[in-house]
């Protein structure tokens, strides 16, 4: 009896021991594949908090890749570079990998919270989610994994960082952090740094090559001391760079500013009505000539992110209405060309094609001249051809040559 218990014993201790060493060989392949296939990012809708607790757990570093669906440096680096079999040896063992799509519900907040607005940009962070270093561009799976390693260990950014944050405003370690700033397009980062240099140089700045740089390349706030009161003195920049360098520099600034006025989180668009009535304080004291046009820009781009149509067209016709705006034919063409679907409100059809053939009537008046070029780019087809095929499609037909 004690046999047979002694061979039945026998053939379970094989059996377990059978199922480990299958278990093992398992996880080997399983590991082995994941090397094989590249960079193991991260299941698609990751968040980098999620990244973060199982960096936490694991001991690993976290990688973010921000990208967007129309970057062609993008789409080279997820086909060819994170699929090689060096590049996922390298990166898997220390990093936990996260793709973002930078226009995505999730994404667009954080792009501006991390001020990544070049692509492909790549940040490493450690668990606690502080950013170690950050690098843009595509590249080759070499020069990527040695950027990867500088980056990885390189805690430069971080420690001029903490210098900032202790109050460091030593001038030389200030033109230091710019630099970095720059090179890694954290423009409103470099815009603070930027201030700091500019500081009770608001008068003088222009006559100095260096400050006048930073000026120009760096300060991206309308509130700076040094925009405001370049804005009110410009003949003092214009003496160097000239008139419509000056003008580009202010419109430049005002735009870039306007663009973050509207806060999008969870799909949702809202004012930020403290920031614009700010902003609109500002420009009366400018006594900017564009104030009228970046308010109501404003108001249609939130109400057609918001989808109220209504106040939409509202804002539309009172910018057209407006004897000191000029709304150009490819301007409203943009606007109008939302309503040529067939599920549009037909009442609100109605009224942009009531917009519409007023603006072509001018044009075939002789009161306005159609539009032939955007910029530089010549257009195909004059712009009043343009607005007609517009109507065709509110109307439900096919686009028609005219």
């Amino acid at each position: 009896m004690s046999i047979v218990y002694f061979k039945t014993n026998t053939k379970i201790k094989t059996t377990i021991i059978m199922k480990r060493i299958i278990t093992i060989a398992m996880s080997l392949v399983t590991f082995m594949t994941a090397f094989a296939q590249g960079i193991a990012f991260e299941p698609e809708g990751t968040t980098l908090e999620q990244a973060a607790v199982k960096a936490k757990a694991e001991n690993k570093m976290i990688f973010l890749d921000c990208f967007t669906t129309w970057c062609g440096p993008c789409r080279m680096m997820a086909r060819t570079v994170f699929t090689e079999e060096k590049v996922g040896a390298a990166m898997n063992p220390k990093f936990v990998s996260v793709k973002i799509d930078m226009e995505s519900a999730y994404g667009a907040p954080l792009a501006k919270k991390l001020q990544v607005s070049a692509y492909p940009t790549f940040v490493i962070f450690n668990a606690d989610l502080q950013e170690v270093e950050r690098f843009l561009g595509g590249s080759q799976a070499d020069e990527f994994l040695k950027k990867v390693e500088e980056k990885g260990r390189d805690n430069s950014s971080a420690a001029l960082k903490s210098r900032w944050d202790a109050g460091d405003r030593d001038p030389q370690f200030l033109l230091t952090y710019l630099k970095t700033l720059t090179a890694t397009y954290k423009t409103q980062d470099a815009n603070d740094v930027a201030e700091a240099i500019l500081d009770g140089k608001e008068a003088t700045f222009t006559s100095d090559s260096t400050l006048r740089r930073i000026f120009l390349s760096n300060i991206t706030n309308p509130f700076a001391k040094s925009f405001v009161y370049t804005a009110k003195h410009p003949d003092e920049l214009a003496v160097k760079i000239g008139e419509r360098g000056v003008e580009g520099k202010v419109n430049s600034v005002l735009a870039g500013y306007q663009q973050r006025l509207i806060i999008e989180k969870d799909g949702k668009a809202s004012l930020d009505q403290t920031q614009f009535d700010a902003f609109l304080a500002l420009l009366s004291e400018l006594k900017s000539k564009e104030a009228d046009h970046y308010r109501l820009s404003t108001l249609i781009t939130l109400a057609e992110k918001q989808k109220d149509y209504k106040a939409y067209i509202k804002y539309i016709k009172e910018y057209l209405a407006n004897k000191s705006l000029d709304a150009s034919d490819m301007q409203l063409a943009q606007w109008t060309k939302l309503f040529s679907t067939p599920d549009a409100d037909p009442k609100q059809k109605a009224e942009i094609k009531k917009i519409l053939k007023a603006r072509i009537a001018d044009i075939e008046s002789g009161k306005r001249q159609p539009q032939t070029q955007v910029g530089n780019m010549k257009l195909s087809r004059p712009t009043d051809d343009l607005l007609r095929m517009i109507v065709d499609a509110l109307d439900g037909k096919m686009p028609q040559q005219h």
